[in-house]
């Protein structure tokens, strides 16, 4: 079993000729699993099949990648495990986090994972390699996940904060930007409008602009936040 919850169902009647039902999740975390969740943001070091079916070059489902693991070429730009599946696993989850292009239901109360292949902290970071979800995508899917597990919680935000909060987050990002921009001044023009270290300083305020919006997705009363 990959996820346990206790469900606790609760009928009430919703109209004189008929009934509804309602179900409240209080998810449980299973034996020797050190979080009940685990987010994950980033590029290929970390992307797990969110590539698959987008039209990008930046895809890894097909060999040599997975030979020497289990569920073979899974879109990991590795021969094996990524490092967030090793962490995963010492953190004792029974399963790997399952990719956001996949996750479905109930699945997200135990994470997920939105790394893209190609992906950067600036929007255009990764363009030349074609399709992929760039930080700010990734953080409004977050956005969304936290929207879907409301209904679980019945819009208990407190209850949901309080999950939320025992949660690990990781967000591993920047390489692309200097890879796959920076470096590449016949497709972008960052490296004649910003100095090395300008580029780093516009990076890092932007970087930390996205991470709080994604932190203010935890605040589930604050409806008042956007990305630009």
């Amino acid at each position: 079993m990959t996820l346990t919850f206790t469900v606790t169902w609760i009928f009430w009647l919703c109209q004189i000729r008929g009934r509804c039902l309602s179900q409240v999740v209080q998810p449980r975390v299973p034996p020797g699993q050190q979080v009940p969740c685990f987010y994950i943001f980033g590029d290929s070091l970390v992307d797990n099949g969110n590539n698959n079916g987008i039209l990008t070059l930046a895809r890894a489902n097909y060999r040599p990648y997975g030979i020497d693991f289990p569920g073979g070429a899974t879109g990991r730009f590795t021969n094996g495990r990524t490092y967030v599946d090793a962490l995963a696993q010492l953190l004792g989850f029974p399963t790997y986090i399952a990719p956001y292009s996949r996750a479905r239901g109930l699945e997200l109360l135990r994470g997920a994972n939105y790394a893209s292949g190609a992906a950067g902290i600036r929007e255009e970071t990764g363009s030349n390699l074609g399709a992929h979800t760039s930080l700010n995508e990734q953080v409004a899917n977050f956005g969304n996940t936290v929207q879907q597990l409301r209904r679980f919680f019945r819009g208990d935000n407190e209850s949901l904060n309080s999950y939320l909060n025992k949660c690990l987050f990781f967000s591993g990002m920047g390489s692309n930007d200097y890879l796959n921009n920076y470096f590449m001044s016949d497709f972008y023009s960052t490296s004649s409008d910003y100095t090395v270290k300008a580029f780093a300083s516009v990076l890092l305020q932007d970087y930390s602009r996205k991470l709080s919006v994604c932190y203010r997705h935890l605040n589930l009363n604050d409806s008042t936040y956007s990305l630009h």
